[in-house]
């Protein structure tokens, strides 16, 4: 394993993206961390708060001396690498997802009061109108019993991602019940919640766990 490649990148990496850019050279930042299996770089800005906004994470896989960046794959319902071949490709990639950052943050953040509406004293998402990109995908499935498919679309109002679960159960009485729930995150969020669930799948439970205890 060699970080040779990483270094060089790492060391030439912040001085290049700013020469290229003028508002990232205002207010883009990165920082290094190697202490994890794979060393990472992370790209942000700051806030009037002086808090720590990222828009970018861009991975090393010291054993193929590798770049990438993580994604997720809709279709195939599963997290997915990309890979970045040389420091072009990298920062191409930086710079594109800096000014969609920045074009996210000038359409501004989740306003709460916006997002929901009290109805009665009860609290209650509003609807939202999305574009579905895929076909319901099912998840987990026994036949006659219990039902799980994911879908994933766009929110047409702000860009967001939305992943709808649907769990549908029949019981032994031959009764049937749907569940529906929607979840929705910036493009900014993606990564670390891909990564999150990757790093922790083998601590999971499987439905078929739970049945058959």
């Amino acid at each position: 394993m060699s970080m040779e490649w990483f270094n060089r990148v790492a060391s030439e990496l912040q001085e290049q993206l700013e020469s290229i850019c003028e508002e990232y050279d205002k207010s883009g930042h990165m920082s290094i961390n190697q202490a994890s299996k794979h060393p990472r770089i992370e790209f942000f800005v700051e806030t009037d708060k002086d808090e720590r906004e990222y828009f970018f994470t861009l991975l090393f896989d010291p054993h193929n001396e590798e770049f990438y960046e993580e994604s997720f794959d809709p279709i195939l319902q599963q997290p997915i690498r990309i890979m970045l071949d040389d420091i072009t490709d990298i920062i191409e990639a930086v710079h594109e997802s800096f000014h969609e950052f920045m074009e996210e943050d000038d359409g501004d953040y989740y306003d709460l009061e916006e997002e929901y509406e009290v109805l009665d004293g009860e609290i209650t998402l509003e609807e939202i109108d999305v574009e579905w990109e895929t076909p319901e995908v099912t998840a987990f499935q026994i036949e006659d019993k219990i039902e799980v498919t994911y879908q994933f679309g766009i929110d047409s109002a702000n860009g967001d991602g939305v992943l709808r679960r649907v769990n549908r159960i029949w019981t032994e009485d031959s009764e049937f019940f749907e569940d529906e729930s929607n979840f929705s995150f910036k493009k900014e969020e993606a990564s670390t919640i891909i990564a999150m669930i990757a790093s922790h799948l083998d601590n999971m439970v499987g439905f078929e766990e739970i049945i058959n205890e």
